[in-house]
């Protein structure tokens, strides 16, 4: 199993197989385990609201503290009407970044508010593989005021976004069709996108608010 890191405040749930735990990542009352880009406290921008994790204010992106590999990782949101937020994975300090600027980049399971802002491609609404894959004909979205349940997992080189109980994208990054994907995409712009094993976790600032609650994460291997 590989390593994980993490804060002392991270919580770790009991299951049945010791050697697959579940991270609790959002204990529910505090912004402990999580992280700026530069690996600072959370001061601003985000706060718990009614058991929830709530970006209320544009004051950039948080992470959960660590890196992870290969894991299933669960969560329930809610966003404001025409909101646009996301949350990234396996996230890789990318020095001359898509712009030519230094950032952190990693894949986005894009939360959306479809009917209030439709957006320009399917490969922009809630569920998403933002800007790489649209969700299947499977995915049901939730109306605006309710929380969606979703769910990422990375194993190996496979990924799958589920929403409300239903698999609605899947992808291989040993495909040909994701080299295409990426190639034809912004991401073609970022010199070896993806092909990191273990990254961060980041909840996306899009100047949108947006709920969070349940943040699991279940480690695989």
């Amino acid at each position: 199993m590989k390593a994980l890191v993490f804060a002392a405040a991270i919580l770790l749930a009991s299951v049945a197989d010791a050697e697959k735990p579940v991270v609790k990542l959002f204990d529910g009352r505090s912004l402990a385990g999580w992280e700026t880009d530069t690996g600072q406290p959370v001061t601003a921008g985000w706060r718990v609201e009614d058991g929830t994790l709530f970006r209320n204010s544009h004051n950039g992106p948080i992470y959960a503290v660590g890196e992870y590999s290969d894991f299933q990782l669960s969560f329930e949101w809610k966003i404001a009407t025409g909101g646009n937020s996301g949350v990234k994975y396996r996230m890789a300090y990318y020095p001359q970044g898509i712009w030519g600027n230094p950032a952190w980049l990693g894949c986005e399971y894009q939360l959306y508010d479809d009917q209030g802002a439709p957006p320009t491609s399917p490969k922009q609404t809630a569920g998403a593989l933002y800007g790489l894959y649209s969700p299947n004909s499977k995915k049901k979205l939730k109306p605006i005021g309710e929380f969606n349940d979703s769910k990422i997992v990375c194993d190996g080189s496979k990924i799958e976004h589920w929403l409300n109980g239903e698999l609605i994208v899947e992808a291989d990054t040993n495909s040909d069709e994701w080299k295409e994907r990426v190639a034809a995409s912004k991401f073609g712009r970022a010199d070896h996108f993806f092909e990191n094993s273990t990254g961060r976790i980041q909840l996306q600032d899009h100047g949108h608010d947006v709920w969070f609650r349940n943040i699991m994460l279940r480690v695989i291997r």
